[in-house]
């Protein structure tokens, strides 16, 4: 099943604003989760709806 990502025009600003290569990898890492909206690690936030994943340190 594939899923949908929607983003703010706020979100592809800042988003335009990371250097490479941790771009790229933020990238991809946003891409993926269209195929695995909760891969490895992924951590539930506390007090809000939602999960986080890392990428990198």
């Amino acid at each position: 099943m594939t899923y949908s990502l929607n983003f703010t025009k706020n979100a592809f600003k800042e988003l335009e604003k990371i250097n490479e290569p941790h771009y790229s990898t933020i990238k991809q890492a946003i891409q993926n989760l269209a195929t695995n909206p909760r891969p490895n690690g992924y951590k539930k936030l506390k007090g809000r709806d939602g999960y986080r994943i890392r990428i990198g340190d």
